[in-house]
């Protein structure tokens, strides 16, 4: 089933009146019946957030973006933790001596050099360190 087809399903599930738009409430018990938590303020303030046509209303294709937000920002939450175990040196980027070091926990031998040829192809800014969005775009 292709993804678009299973966002259909679950909104139709929800659009508990049919109309072919959630509300905030309908969006809140959305996000409640799957273990989520959200509340009805919040709810409120994505709907309003996300709703393009000004009705007050979500649409499918505005349910489509809540659905995919969500998914981008626990990526991006996710590569912050990673990152961090990364960056080890309080510096705020990935040096190739912290690069060395967790490779080793991982257990993976590399030289300093090695890990110099590893950080040079996301380095975009060229200044032999990796910053968040450098390794963003590394590890995606």
């Amino acid at each position: 089933m292709k993804k678009n087809q299973q966002y259909e399903r679950v909104f139709n599930h929800f659009d508990y009146n049919g109309d072919g738009k959630i509300s905030p409430l309908e969006l809140h018990q959305c996000v409640e019946a799957i273990g989520g938590e959200l509340s009805l303020a919040e709810a409120e303030t994505a709907v309003e957030f996300l709703d393009t046509d000004g009705d007050g209303l979500l649409g499918f294709d505005d349910f489509v973006k809540f659905v995919e937000g969500g998914k981008e920002e626990e990526k991006v939450n996710d590569l912050k933790e990673a990152f961090k175990m990364y960056e080890m040196d309080g510096c705020g980027c990935i040096t190739p001596k912290s690069l060395k070091k967790m490779l080793s926990r991982l257990g993976q031998s590399t030289t300093i050099d090695q890990c110099k040829v590893m950080i040079a192809q996301f380095d975009l800014n060229g200044d032999g360190v990796l910053n968040f969005d450098e390794f963003r775009v590394m590890m995606l």
